[in-house]
């Protein structure tokens, strides 16, 4: 889990999206920012949380977020996940871990009786200074743009 905190600056990132268009933190600065880290394209929970965040996309927008999702999946897996499910934002493909490593969100798991290194579900909302003012370690992914606009 991450040891990030609210009123950290966000570590800065440059990686690739879906389609292998440049995406950077200061690609945001003015905005606000959701970045979600998530294990797996297409596993029941995780798409889930991305559909929750498609549902209420418009409404994220409205009040000045924007929405971008994080996983190790390559481009072409997170195409597939897009238009499969109609997902209105960019996914960033991370497969050496750059960005996952930089938020402090890839280490020692266990899920049903297995132990592994994988990545852990986590939210961050980034301010548009790239100060982050939310930190979700324990994501509800039905609930996900819930707990985002939690005061």
């Amino acid at each position: 889990m991450t040891n990030l905190k609210v009123g950290d600056k966000a570590p800065d990132f440059n990686a690739l999206d879906q389609d292998g268009q440049p995406v950077r933190l200061a690609d945001y600065q003015g905005k606000k920012l959701v970045l979600f880290f998530y294990p797996k394209d297409n596993t029941p929970t995780c798409t889930k949380e991305a559909c929750n965040f498609r549902d209420n996309y418009e409404d994220l927008k409205q009040k000045g977020y924007e929405v971008l999702g994080v996983s190790i999946d390559s481009q072409k897996r997170h195409q597939n996940f897009i238009g499969k499910h109609q997902l209105p934002y960019r996914l960033i493909s991370d497969p050496e871990r750059e960005v996952i490593e930089a938020y402090g969100v890839w280490g020692y798991k266990k899920f049903m009786g297995r132990e592994y290194d994988g990545i852990h579900r986590e939210t961050f909302v980034i301010d548009e200074k790239g100060v982050l003012e939310k930190v979700i370690t324990k994501v509800k992914s039905v609930e996900a743009t819930a707990q985002v606009l939690e005061a």
